[in-house]
């Protein structure tokens, strides 16, 4: 079980060996993936072109759009949903200690500089992988402390990229 929102709406998405379906109906399209980030989708007889604009993987959080329309899209997965419904769910995003790339790639920008103060959803950093530029946010509160890359540096996963006091 998944939920996605899109622009605050949320929906509820099971995934099962009969299919999808999203608030208990089935969901029946096809999607090919183009190229890098971009899809061509058939639904209900209708055909939409899609491009991943921005990807957060810490937050699960996307910028989708679909033909000339923007959708803001977050997911949380099923311990995603059981950590808020015990309470947990911000638990670990109230304080930033590093920022580790979440895929190797390469550095195309830092957004902030050592003793910046950083809020949750704060552009800290541009990293190209697979041809697409994915937006790294801060996934909490903190001071920047040490900023350990430059742009135009090649990183690998989980390496840590900033340090916050």
């Amino acid at each position: 079980m998944l939920k996605a929102t899109v622009n605050n709406q949320t929906f509820d998405i099971q995934l099962d060996k009969s299919g999808i379906s999203v608030n208990a109906q089935p969901f029946n399209w096809d999607m090919v993936e183009i190229k890098d980030g971009n899809f061509h989708i058939l639904y209900n007889n209708r055909s939409f072109n899609a491009e991943v604009l921005e990807t957060d993987y810490q937050s699960k959080s996307f910028l989708i759009k679909i033909n000339k329309s923007k959708y803001s899209v977050s997911v949380k997965d099923r311990f995603d949903i059981l950590l808020d419904q015990l309470g947990m769910g911000n638990a670990n995003a109230t304080k930033v200690n590093d920022l580790k790339a979440p895929m190797p790639g390469l550095i195309v920008d830092v957004k902030v500089k050592v003793g910046d103060s950083v809020k949750k959803g704060d552009t800290i950093l541009i990293l190209e992988a697979m041809k697409m530029e994915n937006v790294l946010k801060a996934v909490g509160e903190g001071i920047v402390k040490t900023i350990k890359v430059l742009p135009k540096q090649n990183v690998e996963k989980n390496q840590i990229l900033i340090e916050f006091e």
